[in-house]
């Protein structure tokens, strides 16, 4: 079998020839690593034990040697069995994943070339599309041009056509107004030949009877190129309102949508440069008062002044009269107040009793024999200094036998010496009183109806006008949306603003308001902020003013925000009357949506269209704005880029200005300097008679100081509070105690401390609390009407001097008839 000695090497190393390579005699290292298995090891141990003891003990060096060569040998043979095996195992695996490999590798690039087939084909169908559309493109864009010419051509031909209309509208407005000129002096001939013809008839001359005659001047139809003149009244030619008529309607207080009418104004006055009629048109609607001078907010007061004589027939004409005189005036849309105070003796009422002349639209004097002098001072005020000839009416009873004081005859023939221009009715009655009261009451509502509210009747003398049927019912005048209210609301309110005698400082401020007038377009509105009663109201007021007078052409729509949550502050309504007023300016009457989603949406519209046709800039003001409900969403139009000639100015509380507006140029009011503030001070003494010491001067001097004590409400309300602790001699503890007050609301507060120790009783006190309280809560404001109604037991002196007390301290004003608070303070 041979050993195995021939295994291993001479020197006894571990290598041995790989015999199986092609090599040949290439050593090879047998890893050390690779662990012999157990059967091959247990085997060599025996076959070395067993040549061991078969040698003996003579070849014990050899046995040994032999021994330890062929154990090296099995356990190197041993190792490299198992070590081929593995590697040919791994071989074996290897192959069979690069075999898989290899056939998903093939399956992927076959779907990859079937995929780019699909695309290409894709791309061909892409490319034949888009070479459609960029020839249907062409077409359309070949469509548009011939289109946009054909449009072109249209609007040549409409311009042209429209010249042609406005034309023929110039030359039959001029022919109408000539004709209608023609008309009115026909008849006015007609009249003045028929007050002739009266003044024979009662001189006992004859004359002929016009009913024989065979002149037509009886009918007056004037056949002028077709029409008859009853056409022209009646509007049968449908054509537009003239001037004369617009005149007419103006004057009936009627409303102002009559006065702004549909008119284009150009026939009769083709001679006159469109551009000075559009401003005389603006100074019109903006200048002209839409009521009668008679009318102290939306009220008819009636001041009843009797004395002790005609007692019985002051207690007759309100029990029996006065309400139907109230219930008429309501009817009509107005509040009626009889107003009158006790027989004054001690004269505590004076100065009220003045204030209430000067508010009365009508004033009666009940006398018979005698005149208190009391009442003489109240007398010559009502009829003898009436200088804007408000109605008067004097009843005189006369008794067969007695004759009149000289006070009462004196005052008669003075009145009767002014009657023309005084408007003074007297009426002499001699009898019943009762038949006099009825007479009184009969001109009483005479002159309510046509001097005080404009109502044109007929023959009220023979009418028995305390019927219910008398009442003239309102005229259709069909889908009118003017708001007589709302507009008389904001005159009001635009006159309570501009109210203020003493005004300082506001010449930096009108020049950054004129430069933004005269700012190029397209620009942001402009955020007027202050503080609470720093006189936003006052500068935006006085500015309208200004440009009223000094540019005459631009055209000026402003809307005065009052208290949160009134009318006044609605958005809806806000922009019904600013779109109302463009459609005025315009002289277009359209139909106008009454859904607010729906006029937000037409009025930049309207504002466009205006301010394509207007010559000079339209300006819109917006006073208080951020006292409107989510003023950022109903004012959207703000933000947009307005026309070119518009400009927006809006007022703000710094405190409240919404935080998207804050980026808007911005005219920020300063408080008053204390050099100022204290000169309206002493002018406001001044104007009293009352003169301050030179030691009150400086503590007021020292005293307005800050922010708030130089606020320009703050120094009116302190002004005011000390000229009527001048006038009732505690000058010294009232100023004392206006130095403690540091702000408005302290100082209102005090206000309303003094003005309620001044009641004389609990009961009087009590009662004020309850009617500012009720004046707080109410919508709008509420009526004396409604407070007399309220509390039976007050008395008109009480409530008027009340209220004289409380508007004379800026608390309480009049808006349409209502009591409200003069500011939000």
């Amino acid at each position: 079998m041979g050993t195995a000695s021939s295994l291993v090497s001479p020197a006894g190393g571990e290598v041995i020839e790989d015999t199986y390579g092609a090599g040949g005699g290439e050593a090879c290292e047998i890893p050390v690593e690779v662990k012999p298995k157990a059967r091959l090891l247990r085997s060599s141990f025996r076959r070395g034990a067993g040549a061991g003891a078969g040698a003996g003990p003579g070849s014990l060096p050899r046995g040994a040697g032999g021994g330890g060569l062929l154990g090296a040998s099995f356990k190197s043979t041993g190792s490299s069995v198992p070590e081929l095996e593995y590697a040919a195992a791994e071989y074996e695996r290897l192959k069979k994943e690069y075999e898989i490999f290899r056939v998903s590798k093939n399956q992927e690039l076959l779907s990859m070339g079937r995929r780019e087939a699909k695309l290409d084909t894709e791309n061909k169908r892409l490319r034949a599309e888009l070479q459609a559309l960029q020839k249907t493109y062409q077409k359309i864009l070949r469509e548009k041009e011939s289109a946009l010419e054909a449009k072109y051509q249209a609007m040549e031909r409409a311009a042209t056509f429209e010249h042609d209309r406005d034309k023929v509208k110039r030359q039959f407005k001029i022919f109408r107004e000539t004709k209608e000129n023609e008309i009115q002096d026909l008849l006015r001939a007609k009249r003045e030949l028929e007050s002739k013809l009266q003044r024979l008839q009662v001189q006992g001359i004859h004359v002929f009877d016009p009913g024989e005659s065979d002149s037509d001047d009886n009918c007056t139809d004037v056949t002028a190129a077709g029409p008859q003149c009853e056409y022209w009244t009646g509007g049968a030619l449908g054509s537009e309102p003239s001037i004369g008529s617009m005149i007419q309607l103006q004057q009936s207080f009627r409303g102002p949508e009559f006065a702004h009418s549909s008119i284009d104004i150009e026939g009769p006055f083709a001679n006159v440069n469109r551009d000075d009629w559009d401003i005389a048109v603006a100074s019109l609607l903006q200048v002209t008062p839409l009521f009668s001078h008679s009318l102290w907010s939306n009220t008819v007061r009636c001041y009843l002044i009797y004395t002790d004589e005609t007692q019985p027939e002051m207690d007759l004409f309100l029990k029996d009269y006065s309400p139907k005189l109230k219930r008429m005036c309501e009817t009509m849309g107005y509040f009626f107040h009889a107003v009158y105070f006790p027989i004054d003796i001690e004269n505590q009422y004076l100065t009220v009793r003045k204030w209430e002349i000067e508010k009365s639209s009508l004033v009666i004097l009940f006398i018979h024999l005698t005149l208190p002098s009391l009442l003489l001072e109240d007398c010559e005020e009502a009829f003898l200094k009436n200088p804007e000839g408000k109605p008067r009416l004097i009843y005189h009873r006369l008794e067969d036998g007695k004759v009149s004081s000289d006070s009462v005859q004196h005052l008669i023939d003075q009145v009767s010496n002014l009657n023309k221009t005084n408007k003074a009715k007297i009426i002499d009655h001699s009898g019943d009183p009762a038949e006099g009261v009825y007479k009184t009451y009969i001109y009483v509502e005479k002159i309510i109806k046509q001097d005080i509210l404009g109502f044109e009747t007929t023959d009220l003398e023979t009418k028995d006008l305390g019927s219910e049927d008398s009442i003239p019912e309102e005229d259709d005048f069909g889908d009118v949306l003017w708001d007589i209210h709302d507009e008389q609301e904001q005159m009001e309110a635009f006159q309570q603003a501009s109210n203020s005698a003493h005004e300082l400082g506001f010449e930096k401020y009108y020049q950054r308001l004129n430069d933004l007038v005269a700012a190029p377009a397209p620009i942001p509105p402009l955020l007027v902020s202050g503080g609470p009663g720093s006189g936003k109201s006052l500068l935006l007021s006085k500015w309208i003013q200004l440009q009223q007078k000094n540019s005459p052409n631009t055209l000026i729509l402003s809307h005065f925000v009052g208290r949160p949550m009134s009318t006044s502050s609605e958005s809806s309504l806000i922009i019904k009357r600013l779109t109302l007023k463009l459609m005025q300016h315009s002289w277009s009457v359209s139909a106008l949506s009454l859904d607010p989603a729906k006029l937000l949406e037409e009025f930049p519209h309207w504002l466009e269209k205006l301010s394509a046709r207007h010559q000079g800039s339209i300006i819109i003001i917006i006073d208080s704005i951020d006292q409107i409900q989510q003023v950022e969403k109903h004012m959207k139009w703000l933000i947009d880029p307005l026309p070119v000639n518009v400009r927006v100015i809006v007022s703000v509380n710094v405190e409240t200005c919404p935080p998207a507006w804050r980026l808007w140029p911005t005219l920020h009011l300063d408080p008053l300097n204390p050099k100022d503030a204290k000169s309206i001070i002493i002018a406001e003494c001044h104007s009293v008679d009352i003169k301050l010491s030179k030691e009150q001067e400086k503590k007021l001097e020292r005293h307005c100081r800050s922010a708030t004590t130089c606020n320009a409400l703050y120094v009116t309300l302190f002004g005011k509070m000390i000229a009527c602790a001048g006038r009732a001699g505690n000058l010294d503890k009232i100023l004392l105690q206006c130095f403690q007050c540091q702000d408005t609301v302290s100082l209102y507060r005090l206000v309303l401390r003094s003005i309620q120790e001044s009641m004389t009783n609990d009961m009087d006190k009590e009662l004020m609390k309850q009617i500012l309280c009720l004046v707080n809560v109410s919508h709008n404001g509420v009526s004396e009407s409604e407070l007399m109604e309220f509390y039976p037991e007050l008395s008109w002196a009480v409530l008027t001097s009340l209220i004289h007390s409380l508007h004379k301290m800026c608390l309480l004003t009049y808006g349409c008839g209502l009591l409200k608070f003069q500011h939000l303070q």
